[in-house]
């Protein structure tokens, strides 16, 4: 799903939005993600999951074409680690759907 299809759906869910509110919308609640994630907070969607940032340590690292090592330094990624109820939710769908695929 691309951020297109998310305006989308929210429009097609609640009537009273239209496509621009819907996409005003969006956009507001990722920049307000994306602004908690670079100040180092943590987000948590009970239901869905949570986002943090995870510190890689600095290491060194090899140049593959010419085998000479290169220094790399410190990292902060984010990271999504998704809620109970996601992954029992994605668990049954997966399952529910192999169990069609083998009947037919």
């Amino acid at each position: 799903m691309t951020r297109s299809d998310l305006v989308e759906e929210l429009a097609a869910r609640f009537g009273q939005l239209t496509h621009r509110d819907a996409e005003f919308a969006v956009k507001a609640i990722l920049d307000a993600m994306n602004d908690a994630l670079v100040r180092g907070h943590r987000i948590e969607i009970r239901g869905f999951g949570s986002f943090s940032i995870n510190r890689r340590p600095p290491r060194m690292g090899r140049n593959p074409r010419s085998g000479e090592s290169v220094a790399i330094p410190e990292k902060r990624v984010p990271h999504f680690k998704p809620g109970k109820a996601l992954r029992e939710a994605v668990d049954q769908r997966t399952s529910e759907m192999q169990a069609n695929d083998t009947r037919t």
